[in-house]
């Protein structure tokens, strides 16, 4: 830590991590509106993004209305500005990050690019200047590892390509999201509003919300889309001599399985230890080791692997 007389400022992602810290440092802190303080130190957080890039229309106020002769927006510089939902935590955070009495700053926020991103915007927005800036770089929360990332932090430039990857990402989303959400509604959205019923709608595009939304529309279209086929249900008790007695049971829509198929297979097996439905694995003409794992709830792992082995000579008799 700072060998100065100044204090050192702590600043965390979250409260949580925030008291994590003041705990490690194990200085008598006194609790303040939005941050803790001690002789020695201060410990202060963000409550996630405090800040976040700015609409169109503060570029420019004509870029409030959509309109296609407006597209696509690219600005040589970007804007940023405080989230009104948090600014007094910004507010108290940027007081901190220039008082005088502070003079080495230990980013304390996640060890990744979010969390990087999430500091950089606060310290460009605040506009730190002539403070010594550390980056606590850990991997859990324990107190052994707060301390060995305080001790071991290194100057806040060795982050400066981590940084630069995440004002990328966040520039490529917001000009996906800002870009293809107006000319998409503004194609689209009266078809769809009509279709809906709705008063107005917003064709919403995001570069991972869309893929999700993508994910969840082709699974229900499996869905709609399903065939019923006949399937088989196979079930066996298995005697403590090694003997196994198995019957099949027919729901409603199956059908008997053929002798020699995998269904009537099954019911043959000579192993102890196997409880329980078995299913079978698509594209499979037998079964995974992890799938038999988890579906018969097996004691032992050593019983799953004797039944596959079984199921292998099975299938390898004429």
């Amino acid at each position: 830590m700072s060998q100065s007389k100044g204090k050192d400022l702590f600043i965390a992602e979250k409260p949580s991590v925030a008291r994590e810290f003041a705990k490690a440092l194990k200085y008598r802190m006194t609790n303040r509106d939005g941050y803790m303080e001690s002789e020695e130190a201060v410990v202060t957080w963000c409550v996630g993004h405090l800040v976040t890039m700015s609409y169109p229309e503060a570029y420019d106020p004509a870029l409030k209305r959509w309109s296609l002769q407006t597209l696509p927006f690219l600005p040589e510089e970007y804007k940023y500005e405080v989230i009104p939902g948090v600014q007094k935590q910004f507010d108290i955070v940027s007081s901190l990050l220039n008082r005088e009495d502070v003079t080495t700053i230990y980013v304390c926020t996640d060890s990744g690019r979010e969390g990087e991103y999430i500091y950089r915007l606060v310290e460009k927005q605040a506009g730190v200047h002539g403070k010594t800036r550390r980056r606590v770089w850990i991997d859990s929360q324990t107190e052994e590892e707060i301390l060995r990332g305080i001790r071991e932090a290194k100057d806040l430039s060795a982050y400066d390509h981590l940084s630069d990857a995440a004002y990328l990402r966040a520039k490529e989303d917001y000009l996906m999201g800002i870009n293809f959400s107006r000319v998409l509604t503004l194609k689209y959205g009266t078809p769809v509003k009509n279709y809906l019923k709705l008063d107005r709608a917003v064709i919403s595009v995001g570069r991972v919300m869309t893929c999700v939304l993508g994910m969840v529309v082709n699974r229900e279209r499996e869905i709609r889309q399903f065939v019923k086929t006949p399937f088989y249900r196979v079930t066996a008790s298995l005697l403590p001599e090694g003997m196994a007695s198995g019957s099949r049971e027919s729901g409603a829509g199956e059908v008997p399985a053929p002798q020699g198929t995998p269904a009537a297979r099954e019911a043959s097996v000579r192993q102890k230890g196997f409880e329980g439905e078995w299913r079978a694995v698509e594209g499979s003409a037998w079964y995974q080791s992890p799938l038999l794992y988890k579906e018969n709830g097996f004691l032992k792992k050593e019983s799953a692997e004797a039944l596959i082995d079984f199921l292998k000579t099975e299938e390898e008799a004429p």
